[in-house]
């Protein structure tokens, strides 16, 4: 573990706009990161690309420093200017050793997470280091290590309750949804379309949204939007003449002003005596008091949905301590295996020269003894040393393995 490094550069360190800065395009990677991996003489390579950090994890002799971390980033971005070579050299977050090795459990564990508990950073690590092994940049050390980290964070999502309840506002919308019995037959309005309003959408996707109608002050927006969803996108001013129904409206704008009055509400439910549900997620709130007042809808309104969000994470960080013992106990038994997995690479090569002795006692040393042998007692011997050599080749593995364990 000595020679595992890690350069991060995060949510805590860093602008998310900075961080961006650091994404290398896809189809760039394997050529990029090829290039850096032979250029500093890395053993291994690894990289992490996600919406709020990137990080270089990597197998190195070299001291890990400022210093060092100035000449990756300008080898990786030599077009950013000597003020940005020097910012990303003094902001870089840097890990060695078994703290590499922690820092890469917490981060696959969420921990180290803008949202505590997201399972998705596991599955994007995998993803990210299976390509990184398939361009040719990992070997054995990083797969022991990969087998690990994943292994730590399934337990820490299996065996605490720290992805248990959601604290993303798309998530705890539907949920909110779920919880008033509101089936994906229902008739969504929707207004605007923005990127809460797309990220819920593509939670009701998921259960099947079938009957919307999306209204935005863009209406080329609105189309785009509507065109995923197979619904119709009308302008924000049709919504006073809109006379088709709806059992949900779903808003979200960044008006300054209520844009759903008690007379735009009244014209939209045109009569019907059904109970009608109002998810208004804009700040301020798109839907007038009025109309909660006179109508009295079931009203879900973002402020409720945070409070929810800020208990549940509340909760989830009451978690941290049972998922920093698991990943304790995960370190100090990947310790041993760490040490056997060395003792076995390092011993490899003790079977071909097993056989090259017995090739070198049989065709040389003791050629014109055995050549004077009868044949059954030729066939004896070989027998012997088969078996002499097959028991002698396991001996200092086995020996090894029991001097580790005790340790």
């Amino acid at each position: 573990m000595k020679d595992l490094k890690v350069i991060a550069y995060t949510f805590r360190n860093c602008t998310l706009d900075e961080v961006g800065s650091l994404v290398i395009d896809k189809s760039e990677r394997p050529t990029r990161l090829k290039a850096l991996k032979e250029k500093f003489n890395f053993g291994e390579l690894f990289y992490i690309a996600t919406c709020n950090r990137v990080e270089f994890i990597f197998s190195s002799e070299k001291e890990l420093d400022s210093s060092f971390a100035k000449k990756i980033i300008k080898s990786l971005f030599p077009d950013f200017t000597a003020e940005q070579h020097d910012y990303y050299s003094i902001n870089a977050a840097m890990y060695a050793n078994m703290a590499a090795l922690e820092h890469l459990m917490r981060i696959s564990c969420s921990l180290e997470s803008l949202v505590v508990g997201e399972k998705e950073i596991l599955a994007q690590i995998r993803e990210m280091y299976e390509e990184c092994r398939d361009w040719g940049l990992t070997g054995d050390s990083f797969r022991l290590i990969m087998n690990r980290v994943v292994k730590a964070s399934k337990e820490v999502y299996t065996n605490t309750k720290i992805a248990e309840k959601p604290v993303s506002v798309a998530s705890l919308a539907c949920r909110s949804l779920r919880m008033h019995q509101v089936n994906m037959d229902a008739k969504f309005l929707i207004i605007g379309a923005g990127e809460t309003i797309q990220l819920i959408t593509k939670y009701l996707q998921k259960h099947n949204l079938k009957n919307c109608v999306i209204f935005n002050r863009t209406l080329s927006k609105a189309q785009i939007l509507a065109d995923e969803l197979k619904a119709k996108a009308l302008p924000l001013d049709e919504l006073k003449n809109y006379k088709g129904g709806f059992d949900v409206i779903l808003t979200c704008t960044g008006a300054t002003e209520p844009i759903i009055t008690p007379e735009i509400f009244e014209g939209l439910v045109n009569g019907s005596t059904d109970k009608k549900i109002i998810l208004d997620l804009a700040l301020p709130n798109d839907t007038a008091p009025e109309v909660i007042e006179q109508f009295n809808p079931v009203f879900i309104s973002v402020q409720q949905i945070q409070e929810i969000a800020s208990r549940n994470l509340e909760e989830r960080r009451g978690e941290l301590v049972h998922a920093e013992r698991i990943i304790e106990e995960n370190i100090l038994e990947f310790i041993p295996i760490l040490k056997q997995r060395r003792v076995e690479l390092a011993m490899r090569e003790v079977p071909e020269k097993i056989k090259e002795i017995k090739v070198k006692a049989v065709e040389s040393v003791f050629a014109n003894e055995i050549n004077s042998l009868d044949e059954n007692s030729r066939e004896v011997l070989e027998k012997v040393l088969n078996y002499v050599e097959k028991k002698y080749i396991s001996v200092p593995m086995v020996m090894a393995k029991e001097i580790l364990m005790q340790q």
